[in-house]
């Protein structure tokens, strides 16, 4: 094979390698990483009650008192639980390049927020909890991980991932987004702040 044939054949080598083995997550998920720092997909602020909701699911939709979950650790918490906080539930697994992009983002916003008024639910879809487990160690993300122990309920029965249902300290849904999105942001975390003040 002359060296022209091999350059030719070199970027259909490169596709398939990306494609087709474990790297293609990491590779597009970086991608992805980038196209969130340019600032447009920055997710919507969630909303009080004074405030028009951007993204609101119909009829003030509660979050189900019996959503059992259990840590990477194996530890079982009912996400009721965590009612009288603001709850960001992030529907994520460790195959899907756009949750990895955004990642990050979340991490970042989770280290600078008061956990007393504001919980993170990092939901992970992943079959096999290992994969899940070595993929945040990895990242050294220590924003905390819960696994599903059934069917997901409404609101967080989405059809895509990510997916992100922000919860009020009552328990209603104050924002929805599917897709990814950049969440640190000033105004993301003033609009939590905010909706915090709410809990009684």
């Amino acid at each position: 094979m002359n060296h022209k044939s091999l350059t030719s054949w070199l970027p259909l080598a490169l596709f398939a390698l990306v494609l087709f083995t474990p790297l293609r997550p990491i590779v597009l998920g970086g991608l992805q990483r980038g196209l969130l720092a340019t600032g447009l997909w920055n997710a919507a602020a969630p909303a009080t009650p004074a405030a028009k909701m951007p993204v609101v699911l119909t009829g003030g939709a509660t979050y189900p008192h019996n959503l059992p979950l259990v840590t990477l650790d194996g530890k079982a918490i009912n996400l009721s639980d965590l009612k009288g906080k603001v709850v960001f539930v992030n529907l994520w697994a460790s195959w899907c390049p756009p949750c990895r992009a955004e990642m990050p983002g979340i991490e970042a916003l989770y280290k600078k927020v008061d956990h007393s008024k504001i919980a993170f639910v990092m939901l992970s879809l992943d079959d096999d909890a290992a994969k899940a487990r070595k993929f945040v160690q990895s990242q050294g993300y220590t924003f905390p991980v819960f696994l599903r122990t059934g069917n997901l309920p409404a609101p967080f029965d989405s059809n895509s991932i990510p997916s992100t249902v922000i919860l009020g300290p009552d328990g209603r849904v104050a924002a929805r987004h599917d897709g990814m999105a950049e969440y640190d942001t000033p105004e993301f975390k003033a609009s939590l702040e905010q909706l915090a003040k709410l809990a009684r």
